[in-house]
């Protein structure tokens, strides 16, 4: 039976378009290889624990905010969301601890004893960062400030725009810091419950939902245009008016589209294209050392040197409720090259021991960090970019945006778009759900087929 749209790949962008189109009356079926929705954000069990694998950083949850827009136009109501304040802490090489805050005249204080050396600077480059400062103002940043604030300030780009001071090119990356600055928010449940909100809106409006269901390539009319997708199954669905996939750019063409139908001034930019991987150790950390923590979102800045990573900074971040009466799980997240983790080899002995020298490596920094957790943090299990290709199958395990980043939509065929993080111009999930909604009046407004 063919569908008005096609969404292939449940996370957050595709789950938000095939909210707000089943919402709008159109007939539209999802398709995700996994058993449950979320992609890069869904829940990680192991061992009876659940855990985030996001850096646990939101935006957009404010009255009149994106997210707000988003439940507007749906039948369920959102997810609990609770603001946070402050909205993470830095932790300086040094051991300073600088509190940011969505509050102008709190942070403008904090920034102003963290940086003595700069401090005039310091405080202007923050106040112009709240109205999203140009690339260059980024790019001069280095040359009007300190060490310290430079550290400060590309550990908040890493983990918000996956960039660094002196690589800023995509126009995100000055938003990214205004997104920092600004008013953040906990999700009650994580990212997961909003993936399931946004999945159950989408059955009640009449979307069908088909988990378990792989998605092997797109199929081709006569004339060499996408009529739908053929299913790893063998089954064929087809689509009247348009396909939208929620994969990454480079697997968008690669696995859906087709390495022999991709235009060759698309193959030349996806391979200058750059992004990177993400090593994330999951832990279980007692309740009282929690409690001694400065936050439950906490960036140590590093200014140690690490070839094999693109920044050597740590984010430490703690779930919101107990795993049980006295600990919490916790995320550690640090960048990482991908292709150290996919060089050939006979056998999975390589993986097995550069997954325990990275563990070592970075167990060793978290606790010269954060001396205060001592002994009271236990390690439940690792991820590298090999393991989340396996569960998720994008390219390499590569997350976030890439570097130069594509055109947001738009690909090869006029009924063929994408959604995502690798073509969001935003910053995060809130970034994608901006997108969604561009992309959902793109295809609504006027109402016509592509």
């Amino acid at each position: 039976m063919p569908h008005e749209v096609i969404v292939v790949g449940g996370g957050i962008g595709g789950l938000t378009v095939a909210a707000l189109l089943a919402a709008r009356g159109v007939d539209v079926c999802l398709f995700e290889r996994q058993s449950q929705v979320g992609g890069c954000v869904a829940k990680f069990e192991h061992l009876g624990h659940t855990f985030d694998p996001t850096f646990g950083l939101y935006s957009g949850w404010e009255t009149g905010g994106t997210w707000h827009r988003v439940f507007s136009r749906l039948p369920i109501t959102p997810p609990k969301v609770t603001r946070l304040e402050p909205n993470f802490v830095v932790r300086l090489p040094g051991g300073k601890d600088v509190a940011v805050s969505s509050d102008p005249e709190t942070l403008d204080e904090k920034v102003n004893l963290a940086f003595p050396e700069c401090a005039h600077e310091a405080t202007e480059f923050v106040r112009a960062a709240r109205h999203a400062p140009s690339d260059r103002r980024l790019r001069q940043l280095p040359d009007t400030t300190s060490a310290n604030f430079r550290a400060f300030t590309d550990a908040q780009l890493a983990f918000l725009a996956q960039c660094t001071i002196d690589r800023v090119e995509e126009p995100h990356a000055a938003a990214a810091l205004r997104v920092a600055f600004g008013e953040m928010w906990q999700i009650d449940g994580g990212p997961q419950s909003l993936a399931d909100r946004l999945a159950e809106s989408f059955t009640q409006s009449g979307g069908r939902l088909r988990l378990n269901s792989a998605v092997l390539r797109l199929a081709y009319g006569s004339d060499g245009m996408p009529i739908g997708v053929d299913l790893l199954s063998g089954e064929r669905v087809t689509a009247t008016r348009a396909i939208v996939s929620n994969l990454t750019a480079w697997d968008t063409y690669g696995k859906l589209i087709g390495l022999s139908r991709t235009p060759s001034v698309v193959s030349t930019a996806l391979k200058q294209m750059t992004a990177w991987g993400v090593y994330q150790v999951f832990l279980l950390i007692d309740e009282a050392t929690v409690a001694r923590l400065p936050s439950h979102r906490l960036l140590f800045a590093s200014d140690v040197e690490d070839a094999s990573a693109p920044v050597p900074h740590l984010m430490l971040t703690v779930a919101a409720d107990a795993a049980d009466s006295t600990k919490r799980t916790a995320t550690l997240s640090a960048f990482t090259n991908v292709d150290d983790w996919f060089s050939f080899h006979e056998d999975s002995t390589w993986h097995e021991e550069q997954d325990q020298a990275t563990l070592e490596r970075l167990w060793t920094r978290l606790h010269a960090a954060a001396p205060e957790i001592g002994d009271d943090a236990e390690v439940i299990e690792t991820a590298t970019p090999q393991t989340y290709y396996d569960s998720v199958r994008r390219k390499m395990g590569l997350i976030g945006s890439p570097s130069p980043a594509p055109a947001e939509f738009a690909t090869c065929f006029k009924n063929l778009f994408m959604v995502g993080d690798t073509t969001a111009s935003g910053t995060g999930l809130e970034g994608m759900a901006a997108a969604a909604e561009l992309l959902v009046n793109r295809l609504t407004e006027p109402r016509k087929q592509y």
